[in-house]
């Protein structure tokens, strides 16, 4: 039986360390993922990810992950995408030029868009998140808790059945999101304390 141990996906494009230190503070073993062969020993996987949709597939595809993904999703693992990895979960990304997407999740990602005058972007701060009902991620963590967000491009989603958690900037946004295997956050756990801690630790006992 494979123990408890997480890789990271390196696509060049992420906050590497900081994901990494959060994990080490819930000690756990991580093996950051630069080739499918890496993440044989690992239980869970994690796409992080700061920057461009666009930007972010690109160097999924010239590092050669995208299979590994695609194939570790297949075989019922976990996958937790944060961040841009959450929106690279979605079919398309608007962000600057129509990108396809990994496509495990129905839904696009656009731009955030309000009519309010006051509208700023980047969506940057602590924002809360409330749900119906707290089943993997969200489980132990009071309704209405605040993470940490930076984001201008926010996921639409097209089947609620997999959006398990709002915020609200000006109008809603899919924070949260879970199906089956595949799991994603909006937000940033590694810099949201002990809420992002306890999130992670949820993720971990995730067992197929």
């Amino acid at each position: 039986m494979i123990q408890t141990k997480v890789g990271i996906i390196n696509y060049r494009i992420s906050n590497l360390n900081s994901v990494i230190r959060a994990f080490q503070k819930i000690e756990t073993e991580v093996v950051i993922i630069n080739s499918a062969k890496e993440s044989a020993s690992c239980s869970h996987l994690v796409l992080p990810g700061v920057g461009s949709f666009q930007e972010g597939m690109e160097n999924l595809i010239n590092l050669n992950l995208i299979s590994l993904i695609l194939k570790w999703v297949k075989d019922g693992k976990p996958l937790l995408g944060i961040c841009l990895g959450m929106q690279l979960l979605a079919k398309t990304g608007y962000e600057f030029t129509k990108t396809r997407g990994l496509c495990l999740i129905d839904g696009n990602v656009n731009k955030i868009v309000s009519e309010d005058k006051n509208f700023r972007l980047p969506h940057v701060g602590w924002n809360s998140i409330i749900y119906d009902k707290a089943e993997v991620l969200l489980k132990d963590i009071k309704n209405g808790t605040s993470f940490y967000f930076v984001h201008s491009y926010a996921y639409s989603n097209e089947s609620l059945d997999y959006v398990k958690g709002i915020s609200n900037y000006y109008n809603n946004i899919v924070s949260v999101i879970e199906k089956d295997n595949i799991f994603g956050v909006q937000f940033h756990p590694e810099k949201s304390q002990q809420a992002g801690l306890t999130l992670l630790k949820n993720f971990l006992d995730f067992k197929c």
